[in-house]
Order: structure tokens, then C-alpha cells, then sequence
């Protein structure tokens, strides 16, 4: 179908999705922020949805060892995230360039294919996640005992998996297509039943069994399931305009896994390296002083709620993007990261603002003691993070671009750059030989995203990302 045949049909699933330069389109700037508002409302119940976990089970008479076993299970799951992350971006930028050219059957054969390669990727980290679980565990220190409630919570996660990365990518893929209300509204009823069935299958509570930390995990599965079905019915019967998710299987295309492994593994890879950045923050903070590990764990909390917002409308950004080179409008997608900056530079600066002004009231709302050694240098990390964070915004724009338009090796030899070669080196030198100590290893933090943010800039005006075409690499002949 043609992009000028294209009419959507409105209704409580469907959502403003014209095609760039259709009558009546509403500007760039309002279009990202409608499509953007919903994938915060999203991402923050995803956050809220561990703290539910986390709050319930420190309740339970273990709750000191509940509570360290959630937070190594809970590395162990990102640790798993890594390749499926990578998949989600490749197919969001292919569906969203399919879309932007009005090809409905490439966006078909694009999710068919996408929900394949997940149940299977889901599976291998279902078979070997499991096998591998307690090793991991005992190898980020923790206990015997910490162990045994770590594999109770990570068993049925890992085991069942498919529900979470399926939740993610069918998030991602309506995306794509410019409906980022639907995800949320699902995530809405998913969460509700989250907390129900938590507190009733952790405490045991409802005439439920109590399971402890083991119960926290079944009641998140099976409310992910629920979330996934109801995405997938929906869907299946054509009420979504723009996506329609047929149920029947079919062979893996070659061609497709390739395009989707080529422009995901190195945003998978991406996010190896940002993570190596802060591991290695924690380990020249464990030089100097411990007290520093335990008040960069205190501002992390916040910076991963902080980080939201700019994170939301980056992968906004990158939908529009690839919708606008789908329809071989240059010029749409530049004003499209032109405004991804302007608003994300607005939001961070307007956090960072919050944070540097409430840094203490947010300490404290941590249980940490005023004027102790910890309350004064969680202040000190949180402020210097407040800093960074309207740069941090203009840097994770570009990011939005890159994914959007698959030039995700691009993205990764920014973040090897400004992390490898600037972050690292940098934190180490302030912190070691200038003597600046803590202040001086976190500062490297802020200033690496300097760099990264005028890399993405210089990339910008150059324009080799702006490849236009409903495919990112020509089918062969």
C-alpha cells in the first residue's frame, strides 16, 4: 500500500500515525512528544514494577537476605537482557522504515519473523540461563544462603523469559509503527495485576500460598503473560492500526535475522561497553573508599528513574526517524532529531535542576542519616550527576537518530570513544594522580558524555545516516 493510501481508522487501539508530509500532520515537535509520553509512562512502570517487588519482600521475616538476593538475581537478568536488547532495535528500525513506506506486508513478514527470533533467542537463554545461574551468582559474591533465595527468584524468570522479551519487543515494534499508547495502557493492567498477585504469593496474603521471594517472581511472570497475550490478541484480530501480527509460523528468514543481527549487535554491544564504564567507576571507588561504593548505589536509584524521560524520547526519536527515511524524507528526519535534541535537553536540564536542588531530601529518602559520611557523598555524586545530565540529553537525541536510522555501529564507536578511550582514562586521572579522589572519578562520568554529545552533533551534519529506503540493506536480486 502506498504511503498516500494510507487512512487510518480510529479507535480505543489505533493512534495518529500519518505518514511524514500527510495533510493535516501536527508539527514535529507535538508529534514527539505525544509519541514520547506514553513510552515514559511505560518505562517507569517497568522500574516501578522491581520496587514492587523489592518493597513486598523486604516485609518477609528474611528480608535482609530476601532483599540481596533480589538485587544479585536482579544483575543476572540484565546480564541476559544484553542480546535481546540488540534484536528489539534492529526490528524496530525495520519496522519503522516499513511503515514510513507504507509497505504493511514488510512490516507483517518484519514482526512474524522478529516474535520467532525471540522465542528462540528466549529459549537458549531459558536453557543455559538456568544451568548458568548459580555460577554467576557465587561469582558476583553472594552467599551460600543468598544463592539458594537468588535461583528461587531467578528460576521462574529465567525459566519463562519469553513473556518479558516478548512484552518488550511488541512494545517496540508498535513503536515503530507510532503507537506507544497501547503498550502503556496494557503495561497499566499488568502491573495492576503484579501487585495482587505479589501480595498475595509473597506475604500470603488473598488465600494465597506464601512464597516468599520465590512468590515475587511467579506473580511477575504470570502478569507479564497476561500482558503479552492480551498484546498478541489484539493484534492477531487487525484491531491495531498499522500492525497486524499473523499467528501462523514460518520458516527464519535468512535475510531478515541478518539485517536485524547487523543493526542490533552493535547496540547490544553498546550497552556491554556503558556498563563497563560503570563497573569500572565502583572499582576505583572500592580503592578509596567504600563508604563512595555505597553512596554511587544510593545515586544510581535515582539516576535510573532520572534517566527516563531523555531514554523515552530517544526511542521516540529513533521510531520517527526510521519512519521518515522509510518515506525517503530527509528532511523530515533531520527536524525530527533537531526537535529530539531541543525537548530532551529541555527535560534533562529540568531534571537535572530537581536534582541538584533536592539532592538531600532525595538522600534521605533512602534512609540515610543526615550528615553522615554516606548522606554528604551521595549529595555530592547525585549534584555532580545533575550537571551532566543536560548534555547526557543531547547525547542520548543522537542516540535516538542512530537507532533510527541503523547506523548503530556508528553509536558504538562513539561509546567505545567516549568511554573507553575519554570516561575511564579521564576518572582514573582525576581521581588518582590529580588527587581529586571521589569527586575526581565521578567527574570523568558528566565530562565523557561531552565528547560523546559533539561526536553525535559532527555525525549529524555529515549525514551518512540519512540512508533512505523501506529496507536498510537491498534484498538481494
Amino acid at each position: 500500500m502506498a504511503p498516500s493510501e494510507h487512512h487510518p481508522q480510529h479507535g480505543p487501539f489505533t493512534h495518529e500515525c500519518r505518514p511524514p508530509g500527510a495533510p493535516n500532520t501536527p508539527p514535529i515537535f507535538r508529534r514527539l512528544v505525544d509519541l514520547a509520553l506514553p513510552v515514559i509512562g511505560l518505562n517507569v512502570l517497568r522500574v516501578l514494577s522491581l520496587a514492587v517487588d523489592t518493597a513486598m519482600c523486604g516485609r518477609l521475616p528474611n528480608a535482609e537476605d530476601a532483599l540481596k538476593a533480589l538485587g544479585f538475581a536482579t544483575q543476572v537478568v540484565f546480564l541476559l537482557m544484553v542480546g535481546m536488547m540488540g534484536l528489539v532495535v534492529g526490528a524496530v528500525a525495520a519496522v519503522s522504515r516499513a511503515h514510513g513506506a507504507g509497505d504493511e506486508d514488510r512490516v507483517e513478514h518484519v514482526m512474524r519473523q522478529s516474535t520467532m527470533l525471540t522465542v528462540v533467542v528466549a529459549l537458549v537463554v531459558a536453557l543455559v540461563g538456568n544451568l548458568l545461574a548459580p555460577a554467576i551468582l557465587q561469582a558476583l559474591g553472594a552467599s551460600p544462603d543468598v544463592v539458594g533465595l537468588g535461583l528461587d527468584y531467578l528460576r521462574p524468570h529465567v525459566g519463562f523469559t519469553v513473556f518479558y522479551y516478548l512484552a518488550i519487543l511488541y512494545a517496540g515494534l508498535l513503536r515503530g509503527v507510532g503507537n506507544t499508547r497501547l503498550p502503556f495502557l496494557v503495561a497499566l493492567v499488568s502491573n495492576g495485576l503484579n501487585v495482587l498477585l505479589n501480595y498475595g504469593l509473597i506475604l500470603g496474603n488473598l488465600g494465597m500460598p506464601a512464597l516468599g521471594v520465590q512468590g515475587a517472581a511467579i506473580g511477575t511472570v504470570v502478569s507479564q503473560a497476561v500482558g503479552v497475550f492480551l498484546l498478541m490478541s489484539l493484534m492477531a484480530t487487525g484491531r491495531v492500526e498499522g500492525l497486524r501480527l499473523p499467528l501462523n509460523a514460518e520458516r527464519i528468514d535468512g535475510d531478515i535475522a541478518r539485517e536485524l543481527f547487523r543493526i542490533g549487535a552493535p547496540a547490544a554491544l553498546d550497552m556491554v561497553i556503558l556498563n563497563a564504564g560503570f563497573v569500572s567507576i565502583i572499582g576505583m571507588l572500592g580503592r578509596i573508599d567504600e563508604i563512595a561504593v555505597a553512596a554511587h548505589g544510593v545515586g544510581l536509584r535515582v539516576q535510573a528513574l532520572a534517566f527516563i524521560p531523555g531514554l523515552s524520547i530517544s526511542q521516540a526519536t529513533g521510531a520517527m526517524v526510521g519512519n521518515a527515511l522509510g518515506a525517503a524524507d530527509v528532511k523530515e528526519a533531520r527536524a525530527v532529531v533537531r526537535s529530539s535534541v531541543v525537548l530532551c535537553l529541555l527535560v534533562m536540564t529540568s531534571v537535572a535542576l530537581a536534582i541538584i536542588a533536592g539532592a538531600s531530601g532525595l538522600v534521605a529518602l533512602f534512609d540515610v542519616p543526615r550528615g553522615t559520611p554516606l548522606h554528604d557523598l551521595a549529595v555530592e555524586w547525585m549534584q555532580i550527576l545533575g550537571y551532566g545530565m543536560p548534555v547526557v540529553g543531547v547525547h542520548i537525541a543522537f542516540v535516538g537518530m542512530f537507532r533510527g536510522a541503523g547506523a548503530t555501529r556508528t553509536s558504538l564507536w562513539i561509546n567505545v570513544l567516549g568511554t573507553l578511550l575519554v570516561q575511564i582514562p579521564l576518572s582514573w586521572f582525576l581521581g588518582f594522580p590529580l588527587g581529586l579522589g571521589v569527586i575526581g572519578v565521578w567527574a570523568g562520568f558528566p565530562l565523557s558524555f561531552i565528547v560523546k554529545a559533539a561526536l553525535g552533533a559532527m555525525f549529524y551534519r555529515q549525514g551518512s545516516w540519512a540512508k533512505t529506503g523501506r529496507t536498510l540493506r537491498a534484498k538481494p536480486a
